[in-house]
């Protein structure tokens, strides 16, 4: 028992770390919301669909969180922290609920997209004090959700095929 619990404690510090350098490396400016797209998405949904609910929502938020702050963007931190983690637990109860299935996968990986676009729209409505002036980052977050869907059903197809990996996943 001990066992898989420190198993899944490493595994979900790897996803954290990968969410965040997927987030950092793979950073394409955008300069009218002074934000930027990244792949991050892509491993926290990566890592809800491997990790389940629990881990997965710890190893994305933490790792989205770690790059706003390392990137120079803290004031979203705390938002991130919430957003992603909700993203990720979203996907996965999601893809519990329909066994694994393939529909479950972009269906999870859909709604913790809209889950992160809406919540950065209200973090940085409310929260920021943006208003209405906050809507112009939904386009982005837009296109870095849809890439994020596309990378992490077809990574997740190709790494469930492998047998130690379907073997240690959720």
């Amino acid at each position: 028992m001990k066992h898989d619990k420190l198993i899944r404690l490493v595994l979900a510090s790897l996803f954290a770390a990968l969410t965040c350098v997927a987030t950092m490396l793979i950073h394409i400016p955008m300069p009218a919301t002074n934000g930027y797209i990244n792949l991050g998405d892509g491993m926290v949904l990566l890592g809800a669909f491997l990790l389940g609910p629990v881990w997965g929502m710890a190893a994305g938020g933490f790792g989205s969180m770690l790059a706003d702050v390392l990137l120079g963007y803290a004031a979203y931190a705390p938002g991130t922290l919430v957003i992603k983690g909700l993203m990720a637990l979203s996907a996965a109860l999601i893809l519990r609920a329909l066994h694994g299935k393939t529909a479950g996968l972009v269906a999870g990986a859909a709604a913790g997209e809209i889950v992160m676009v809406l919540g950065y729209f209200a973090y940085e409505g409310l929260v920021l004090s943006y208003g209405m002036a906050a809507a112009a980052s939904i386009p982005g977050n837009a296109i870095q959700g849809a890439a994020g869907m596309v990378v992490s059903v077809l990574a997740y197809k190709v790494l469930y095929a492998v047998p130690s990996i379907r073997r240690l996943s959720y």
